[in-house]
């Protein structure tokens, strides 16, 4: 079997994966994650997924390399991770009472092969205050998350809907999509 790399050092990435039960290493991709001028977030998304993905299958010939990046998308504007508070307080007020589609992109790079798949996931956010803000902030400490929210803990109460066909997806990989992708590059989860 081949060796699986994850190209990530994304927590919750190595979590997800660690889902199908496959013995795996996550290794820093070292890609510049700066949207291009004029990029979409979906085009954003799966660039810099199978960037990751190609930059560390270089280093490992004949390993079978995840790559996967997610964009919050807020009316065709890229919302990054925000990295302080005041810019998580900033990215949740501009998101409250909105649809914002998080677009999560997964690259499989292997000998014979370069794919890549998205999943959107559409998030209705609820009416937020400012209390209502801050108080998620404090508790949830979100700043390295694109959207400044984590629906897998106390985000989900910032929100009215999530729409999507592959639930992991929101996390930062979706894993039905990753399946998919693990075997056409000959790897099957439940081998």
């Amino acid at each position: 079997m081949p060796s699986l790399i994850l190209a990530s050092t994304s927590r919750y990435r190595q979590e997800l994966l660690a889902r199908l039960r496959l013995p795996f290493e996550a290794v820093a991709p070292g890609v510049d994650e700066a949207a291009l001028p004029g990029e979409a977030p979906a085009a954003l998304a799966e660039r810099l997924a199978l960037a990751k993905a190609r930059a560390v299958a270089a280093r490992y010939p004949g390993a079978v390399v995840i790559g996967s990046d997610q964009v919050a998308d807020l009316d065709g504007t890229a919302l990054g991770k925000p990295g302080t508070h005041a810019a998580a307080q900033a990215q949740l007020r501009c998101m409250s009472g909105r649809e914002v589609v998080f677009q999560t992109a997964v690259a499989v790079v292997a000998p014979g092969l370069a794919a890549i798949e998205r999943a959107e996931v559409r998030v209705h956010v609820r009416e937020l205050s400012g209390t209502a803000i801050d108080a998620y902030l404090r508790a949830d400490t979100p700043y390295d998350c694109a959207g400044s929210a984590k629906v897998e803990s106390l985000g989900i109460a910032l929100l009215d809907a999530v729409e999507s066909d592959d639930p992991t997806a929101l996390v930062g990989l979706p894993l039905i999509r990753t399946c998919a992708l693990l075997r056409r590059a000959g790897l099957e989860p439940l081998a």
